[in-house]
């Protein structure tokens, strides 16, 4: 075989086995996610992994989901909208989940400073064995090995409605809603000026709220034109 066809034999190959290795959909306790390794659901919808803004500075990183097969960078969901992440070599963050079932953001991977945790998992799951999925819907799951999924990032909303999301009034805190919370800006994912969600005194109507007038911008619902 000459040079030609090998290097022909060689690309092939690579192309045929990169997706295999670049496509796998979870996380476990012994697996962490670090800022040079994305996450892909199994359809290949979404990524998950550390990204930066494009008008953003590239030692700050957020954690997040995003279109994996859209060339500009479209993300649906951050985690750490307003604080984000130091990138430095000392202490390069990781995405772990834990023997106890949680997912934690942390500096390093010998159980550095904790930078983000799951709410309230721990106290539900206990020990039970589990993992971390992202599903081709675009949601993160945390899947134990009895079936149960004690959080998803569908219950966590940032800025973006997908389909299979819900939008519901707290029952335990009276007049809350969850909403969705526009970025401050194309390069900054903390919370901006605009929110959307279910009206709190009518489960008929849903409002964009207007955060520097504190009412509502815009509502449809029966009636509405």
């Amino acid at each position: 075989m000459d040079s030609k066809a090998l290097l022909c034999c060689t690309v092939v190959l690579i192309v045929l086995f990169l997706p295999l290795s670049a496509s796998d959909d979870r996380l476990v306790p012994s697996k962490p996610l670090s800022p040079d390794n994305i996450s892909i659901s199994d359809g290949g919808t979404f990524a998950l992994g550390f990204f930066n803004p494009s008008n953003s500075t590239s030692a700050k990183l957020y954690l997040g989901i995003w279109y994996n097969n859209i060339p500009k960078l479209t993300v649906v969901w951050v985690v750490n909208r307003e604080t984000p992440i130091t990138n430095n070599t000392s202490f390069a963050p990781v995405l772990s989940l834990t023997n106890n079932s949680s997912l934690v953001i942390s500096e390093g991977n010998s159980g550095g400073r904790f930078l983000w945790m799951t709410p309230n998992v721990t106290t539900i799951v206990g020990s039970s064995t589990s993992t971390a999925v992202l599903l081709n819907a675009g949601n993160l799951v945390i899947r134990l090995s009895n079936g149960t999924t004690p959080w998803q990032s569908f219950d966590q909303q940032t800025d973006s409605f997908l389909p299979g999301m819900k939008l519901r009034i707290k029952s335990n805190t009276p007049n809350t809603v969850e909403r969705l919370v526009s970025w401050k800006d194309p390069g900054n994912p903390s919370p901006g000026r605009f929110s959307y969600g279910i009206d709190p005194d009518s489960a008929f109507q849903v409002f964009l709220w207007d955060e520097r007038t504190w009412c509502p911008a815009a509502s449809h619902g029966p009636g509405s034109k």
